[in-house]
């Protein structure tokens, strides 16, 4: 996988707002995320709409129900297009399952020619700490909670996780060299952390493990973000990062 499909730009804005950052990043993403804020306000169609435009969709709704419920909407999700989408590790093992036998079942419905979407398990938010975990009743460090759900994933046969840059290198030996480990809280050299607690710069992430960087505001506030998510790329080349 070549540099460029590893950065996934959150889009976590409004629909129009959302459209003209697509239009403005054309020919230089390859991915976008289609978060909640996004999906409730435009609905699935939004994600069809991207993928119109050429581009590939993870829609990070981190669905968290009973296995009926995520069964369902891990179909429709998949059925609007996505490329990639989550659900929560804390749903539990049969929830996991539920949501890998939805979007499998959605992606054979669609009868295209597309990979696989991947289905992938949240294991602790970014913005959450040691303290924030205790506030909800987890005694754990956030290191083995985050390998608890790991392992819980890869007991579901999902195909990996999202979890912090910090803990990529611990998963990438875990859950093996295919697996998907998707990192937020990922920000360029001099960047705000904003509400990320728990964070790596892009080259820190890749060399770390991660295998898709979750970027939004870096690039999406920025004056111009063709050229923010530019100077990322260079930023990463420049590192001579090598990707696990």
């Amino acid at each position: 996988m070549i540099n460029v499909e590893r950065i996934i730009v959150a889009l976590d804005c409004p629909a129009d707002e959302a459209r003209s950052l697509a239009s403005r990043l054309a020919g230089k993403a390859r991915w976008l995320k289609v978060g909640m804020t996004l999906y409730y306000a435009a609905s699935p169609s939004i994600v069809r709409e991207f993928k119109e435009r050429g581009f590939k969709v993870f829609v990070d709704l981190k669905l968290h129900d009973i296995p009926h419920q995520v069964r369902g909407a891990a179909s429709s999700v998949v059925a609007a297009g996505a490329d990639m989408l989550t659900v929560h590790g804390a749903g539990g093992l049969a929830m996991l399952r539920a949501a890998a036998k939805g979007s499998e079942q959605a992606w054979q419905a669609r009868g295209d020619t597309s990979e696989r979407p991947k289905v992938i398990a949240v294991t602790v938010l970014t913005s959450m700490d040691r303290a924030s975990l205790a506030q909800v009743g987890v005694e754990r460090s956030i290191n083995e909670q985050v390998t608890l759900l790991a392992r819980l994933a890869q007991e579901a046969r999902l195909d990996g996780v999202v979890a912090s840059p910090q803990e990529a290198r611990a998963l990438r030996t875990l859950l093996g060299p295919n697996a998907a480990i998707v990192t937020p809280g990922v920000r360029p050299q001099g960047a705000s952390q904003d509400d990320q607690s728990r964070t790596a710069t892009p080259a820190e992430a890749l060399e770390n493990g991660a295998s898709h960087l979750v970027i939004g505001r870096p690039i999406t506030a920025a004056p111009n973000p063709a050229s923010a998510f530019d100077a990322i790329m260079n930023e990463i080349e420049s590192n001579g990062t090598n990707p696990r």
